[in-house]
């Protein structure tokens, strides 16, 4: 198993423009995996449960150069624990939990590193602003000075056609661009997490900056 991760790394690796960083997203794998992943290069590792990655963060403190990603919804109960453990925080989902990043990590005396998650179709199943609700957000949001807030999350709704999908992230990429326009002082939009395992090369090509692939590099999760 650790020979082929090797290899498909490095073909996903050599499929991807050098401005796409690739996240491993590591949740349900164990530690050996994220070593055989780290030996093929890849510095950046997705976890989507405070839990499960504060026991492997100990397990390979060993490897300091490694940079946390949180991925899955973010409760706001487990954000402080989410900034001491996290350098990127993917799932920025709503403005009262930017807030509460934000006072903790004055706190805590971190910069994390934030996307915020937008829904461009309605979809019960995901969490995220709708378009209508982020844009009279900003002025509050860009009132997070402690937050780096670096672009947008997305994830289309399942079960679409590629067209569909690649939708969903061109118009995520417009709304970046839209946003940026804007010229706001502690809002950035110069990063765009989209792209999973099934359609990430749609998200390149509509301009994704950080794809998050699980399946296709480790097999499917037991």
């Amino acid at each position: 198993m650790i020979s082929s991760i090797n290899e498909r790394i490095t073909q996903i690796r050599a499929s991807l423009p050098p401005s796409v960083r690739l996240i491993a997203v590591t949740k349900q794998m164990p530690t050996e995996v994220i070593r055989a992943a780290y030996a093929a290069g890849v510095r950046d590792f997705g976890e989507n449960r405070i839990q499960e990655a504060a026991s492997k963060q100990a397990q390979l403190h060993d490897l300091p150069d490694i940079t946390w990603h949180f991925i899955g919804h973010l409760q706001a109960n487990k954000a402080k624990k989410a900034l001491e453990q996290f350098q990127w925080i993917h799932s920025v989902d709503n403005l009262k939990l930017a807030q509460r990043l934000d006072q903790l990590a004055q706190q805590l005396g971190v910069n994390p590193q934030v996307c915020l998650q937008v829904k461009i179709l309605p979809d019960p199943n995901k969490s995220g602003w709708s378009v209508p609700e982020l844009l009279p957000d900003l002025p509050a949001l860009n009132q997070c000075k402690t937050l780096q807030i670096q672009g947008l999350m997305t994830i289309p709704p399942f079960g679409l056609n590629d067209a569909k999908i690649f939708h969903v992230f061109n118009s995520t990429s417009k709304l970046a661009k839209d946003i940026a326009e804007q010229n706001w002082d502690h809002i950035h939009m110069d990063q765009l997490s989209m792209g999973m395992s099934g359609d990430y090369q749609l998200a390149v090509q509509a301009g994704a900056t950080m794809v998050r692939l699980g399946t296709i590099l480790f097999g499917q999760r037991t």
